[in-house]
């Protein structure tokens, strides 16, 4: 089923004002219902290789993947959904072939990237994510941080030794503590989410939200959000304007209208009684 017309999709990335070269990279399909968002590190020019193969290997994966997907069954394992798993399998598979391009070409030593990825199906959608790009979800004019962050910023949160507020003033943000390509294996943090009309998913690297804080985010898609491409843009907007000392990149969805699961001829014929 295309969700051309049942979804929105919006993407911008900027190189901001202190970078000489953009390492992040975006991509997604709105016919299948996809997008990827990576934030590249490592040497000269490295992180964007890293965060382009990222993307185009983990879009590749998903477009193939989800046209064979039976969606509604769970997988027994681990309670998540057959597309869940597909992104989890896609960006494990890019991850081993970042860290070998890394291993085998000196220019790459050391490169890795970040990665948050989505899948809309059925009215519902599976988020996977590896280090600090994130995931907001706006509804009924609320917005809401879906993703954890990877980061040892986090971990001094989760334990107690900062508040949130603390935080802000931290040294320590950009220290992450899961990437792609550093090992040849990684765990990438699964969530799933039931997804209304009207609901708007942000996606973003962290040169957005080091400098804008969620309030301003909020504000923003409250303001702009009828127009996600002027929503974007206002926000990289934002971040330039308070010193754009990173790469930033943004990409927005919006639910449209429901697009629950095609029934087959017998569910049909049960509703016809």
């Amino acid at each position: 089923m295309s969700l051309d017309d049942k979804l929105e999709i919006i993407g911008v990335t900027d190189v901001g004002r202190k970078r000489a070269h953009n390492e992040d990279s975006i991509g997604s399909d709105t016919d299948l219902g996809i997008a990827v968002l990576a934030d590249g590190m490592g040497g000269y020019r490295a992180g964007e290789v890293a965060s382009a193969m990222a993307v185009n290997m983990i879009l590749d994966d998903l477009r193939e993947g989800m046209k064979h997907a039976k969606s509604g069954d769970v997988d027994e394992e681990t309670g998540f959904c057959p597309e869940s798993m597909l992104i989890k399998t896609a960006i494990e598979k890019a991850n081993a072939t970042i860290y070998q391009t890394a291993q085998r070409q000196p220019q790459c030593h050391g490169m890795g990237t970040t990665v948050v990825a989505l899948a809309f199906y059925d009215d519902r959608m599976s988020i996977a994510h590896v280090g600090d790009s994130r995931m907001y979800r706006m509804r009924g004019g609320e917005l809401q941080q879906v993703t954890s962050d990877h980061s040892l910023l986090q971990e001094l949160i989760d334990r107690g030794f900062y508040t949130p507020e603390e935080a802000k003033k931290s040294l320590n943000k950009n220290l992450v503590t899961r990437a792609m390509g550093i090992e040849m294996a990684v765990n990438p943090d699964l969530q799933e989410d039931v997804v209304q009309p009207g609901d708007i998913y942000l996606m973003c690297s962290d040169g957005l939200t080091d400098l804008v804080e969620d309030d301003v985010i909020h504000e923003t898609l409250l303001e702009y959000g009828e127009n996600l491409e002027d929503a974007a843009r206002h926000l990289v907007d934002k971040a330039n304007a308070a010193g754009g000392v990173d790469n930033i990149s943004v990409i927005l969805v919006r639910s449209l209208k429901s697009f629950g699961a095609t029934k087959n001829w017998y569910n049909k014929v049960l509703d016809w009684f």
